[in-house]
């Protein structure tokens, strides 16, 4: 059984890894949306919406007096000294693979490595709406790179699997978020009562989970708020999606099981069937935002079990 220091670090670095693009993610549909939105004030709304869904908007209004697009960006993004923002979560990513570097493949750590020195090196000041893209960009494709070099290199251990965990909790979590937010300011009346549809903003939220090419496959039609809804809970081969995120989870921790576990696991097995035979009209009927809400605790509540169950710590 691996050492429960051990599995804390390489589920933390994952989950602040992941957490790291997740926000890149986020903010870039913001930004997008920005490009959009000719409306000032619904543009505000929709950042403090974002700080609000991540549990930042307290944190900001303690520095800022007022909510606008670059001075949340700033303190999503660059701020150092917000525990929340990408460069903190990368840091902390950096922390925890130092750890265990012992544990890790030398590939693993030298791309976590040059991610952090490669981000001491960019410039963080005064960047244009497209320099800002290119730089969430650069947070996917490093995050990409360490899945893709964990994949490859990793021997399929426990280690392994609290890397895993780590991340498809976290990416759960984060999926979850931003389509209730996005899809209570793209219809704010609920989607069944949703008019016509704005291409280009569901185009933008699809593009934010890397959903838009996948959902043009799988539906090779318009797009509607319900098909969005229905690709990111319940498509199990969509990679991002909240069930194909219970789905990895739930096999992750049958592999890990201890004694302790059970209830965990059977927990995420709960979570899983909900998502494995959901219907997106009953989901709706339901409300969107108060199964996506329920999602979110049980998400947290696996989250603090795992903590007890398998690590040293909970916090993060």
């Amino acid at each position: 059984m691996m050492l429960s220091r051990t599995a804390d670090h390489l589920y933390w670095m994952s989950r602040y890894t992941e957490r790291a693009e997740n926000l890149a993610r986020m903010l870039e549909v913001n930004t997008r949306m920005g490009l959009l939105l000719r409306q000032d004030e619904q543009l505000d709304l929709a950042w403090a919406a974002t700080l609000a869904m991540i549990g930042q908007l307290e944190g900001y209004r303690a520095r800022h007096a007022m909510v606008s697009a670059d001075r949340v960006i700033a303190y999503l993004a660059f701020d150092a000294g917000n525990p929340g923002s990408i460069v903190s979560h990368l840091h902390s990513a950096r922390e925890n693979a130092r750890a265990v570097r012992g544990t890790l493949t030398s590939e693993q750590w030298e791309t976590i490595n040059s991610t952090w020195l490669e981000l001491g090196g960019l410039r963080r000041e005064g960047l244009s709406t497209d320099e800002l893209i290119d730089f969430f960009e650069w947070v996917k494709f490093r995050s990409h790179l360490l899945r893709g070099v964990t994949q490859g290199t990793m021997l399929r251990d426990e280690g392994f699997d609290f890397t895993r965990i780590g991340t498809f909790l976290e990416r759960a979590d984060s999926t979850a978020r931003i389509l209730d937010v996005q899809l209570r300011l793209l219809a704010p009346e609920g989607l069944e009562a949703a008019g016509s549809v704005d291409y280009y903003k569901y185009s933008a939220l699809l593009a934010s989970v890397s959903a838009f090419e996948i959902y043009r496959k799988v539906y090779r039609d318009r797009i509607t708020p319900d098909r969005v809804a229905e690709l990111l809970i319940l498509r199990a081969d969509m990679p991002r999606s909240l069930h194909r995120c219970v789905n990895e989870l739930t096999t992750h921790l049958a592999a890990v099981a201890n004694d302790q576990s059970g209830e965990t696991i059977r927990r995420a097995g709960e979570l899983h069937a909900l998502l494995l035979y959901g219907r997106i009209d009953l989901i709706l009927e339901e409300g969107l935002h108060e199964f996506l809400a329920n999602f979110l605790i049980r998400i947290r509540d696996l989250g603090r079990r795992i903590g007890q169950d398998f690590l040293v710590s909970s916090a993060g």
